[in-house]
């Protein structure tokens, strides 16, 4: 079966990947083009969690003012500086500080929530649930649900990206982590709205 050049490069520049890639990919899946991408992307997932453990020490440091009322600073790493000069790492950064500026997180990832935080939120949800007479056996069952809800809404890692909410922020790091070939690291965010 011929594979369709346009689709070749298309995948080529959804992926990153080179056009050798794109096209095996394509033939795996008879010229599927959806099933090629996401064959691309699961790949590329685990390529990713393979360069986390490599050092992250360049990057750039990222400004965005929305409407001036909103302000956000962006630290994201990278490997090299010539990674940190492409367009498709501002991008990332431009992204990640845009949607900073549209969800408003309190945490960069789970592991920085104090646990007085964690534990609260727990007491009010284990409330909540006792009140609305749910059975005692299923309130943590429960309460595991609705702590990974909130983890959602206050842990930016986890939160579902604004210009794509079937994706969180991790994986949208993670897919940028493929395509660049570099490990990225958002070290740091700062946030600072108008009057609050």
């Amino acid at each position: 079966m011929a594979i369709d050049i346009a689709d070749i490069k298309k995948l080529k520049n959804m992926t990153g990947v080179g056009l050798t890639t794109a096209k095996q990919a394509l033939e795996e899946t008879s010229g599927d083009f959806d099933k090629a991408l996401e064959a691309m992307r699961i790949k590329g997932l685990s390529r990713a969690d393979k360069k986390a453990d490599r050092t992250a020490a360049a990057g750039l440091v990222h400004a965005y003012v929305h409407g001036d009322k909103i302000g956000v600073l962006v630290e994201l790493n990278c490997e090299t500086d010539f990674v940190a000069r492409t367009d498709d790492f501002k991008s990332l950064a431009n992204d990640l500080a845009l949607h900073i500026a549209a969800s408003n997180p309190k945490y960069l990832n789970i592991a920085d929530i104090p646990e007085a935080d964690t534990a609260k939120e727990k007491e009010l949800t284990a409330a909540e649930l006792k009140e609305q007479g749910k059975p005692a056996e299923m309130i943590d069952k429960i309460s595991e649900g609705k702590i990974k809800k909130w983890h959602s809404e206050v842990v930016l890692l986890q939160q579902p990206f604004v210009k794509n909410p079937d994706q969180t922020i991790e994986i949208v790091v993670k897919e940028a982590i493929a395509k660049l070939g570099e490990n990225i690291v958002l070290r740091q965010f700062s946030r600072i709205e108008l009057g609050s």
